[in-house]
């Protein structure tokens, strides 16, 4: 949604109560302020309940190029699961990593970009997950781990890896006529997701540019410089295990 019109929208619902709202216009969820305006579509979003579907879901056309956080989580293991289990087991099992996977991502104000299968894909963004969104995003990462049992006494419940890295990507609503979707787009997408193909099961695969957030919770994260498919330049990462 333009600037100018989250400002004019902002105006508006400011008048409205009552919390929570809307981390971008404002408008409100609960109360009779949000009972008048989700009877217009100002409803809370599946990407992330802490913004509207007016600012997340149904924005024209375009974006702009801003310096976001991606990460990537991924079921390790995934086909030889599938062939275990039936069908039906296994997308219980999907289920509940999609539930717990978003938990986590919504906590730190992550948007819930795509569940693709076995990997969940999330946006840090400036003005949703805030200034510190590189260190959110990092965060979100180790706290992923912890979600599926990793580092506590008992084995994990689901083998997963992570990677997240962080640069300038095109966000907005991309796609065909009809068929658009809120998304992020260029190389901090694409290393994101070649980061978290290296990621062994309770491996966090940092890209440099997101370390910083969890420096000082993990001070002796060895610097490697890795090549990856599909890309000229190598990666500067950090590797935390806890699998």
């Amino acid at each position: 949604m333009e600037g100018h019109t989250i400002r004019w929208f902002h105006a508006i619902f400011k008048h409205l109560p009552s919390e929570p709202r809307c981390k971008l216009c404002y408008n409100p969820f609960g109360g009779i302020g949000g009972k008048l305006v989700g009877m217009i579509g100002f409803t809370p979003s599946p990407k992330n309940p802490n913004v509207c579907r007016a600012c997340c879901d149904r924005l024209p056309p375009g974006g702009a190029e801003i310096d976001i956080a991606v990460l990537f989580v991924d079921v390790r293991g995934s086909t030889k699961l599938a062939e275990r289990m039936t069908a039906t087991d296994y997308a219980e099992l999907m289920n509940r990593f999609y539930l717990a996977a978003t938990r986590v991502l919504v906590r730190h104000d992550a948007i819930i970009d795509k569940l693709i299968g076995d990997e969940v894909m999330a946006l840090f963004i400036p003005g949703i997950a805030g200034k510190q969104y590189r260190s959110r995003a990092a965060q979100a990462a180790t706290d992923l781990l912890a979600a599926f049992g990793y580092g506590s006494e008992s084995d994990p419940w689901l083998d997963v890896g992570v990677g997240v890295h962080a640069g300038p990507a095109y966000v907005g609503n991309v796609g065909a006529e009809g068929m658009v979707d809120l998304t992020a787009l260029g190389d901090a997408v694409n290393t994101a997701s070649r980061l978290q193909s290296l990621a062994k099961g309770g491996d966090v695969v940092f890209g440099e540019s997101v370390y910083a957030g969890i420096r000082d919770r993990h001070p002796d994260l060895p610097l490697q410089e890795v090549t990856v498919e599909g890309r000229t330049e190598p990666v500067s990462i950090r590797t935390l295990r806890l699998g």
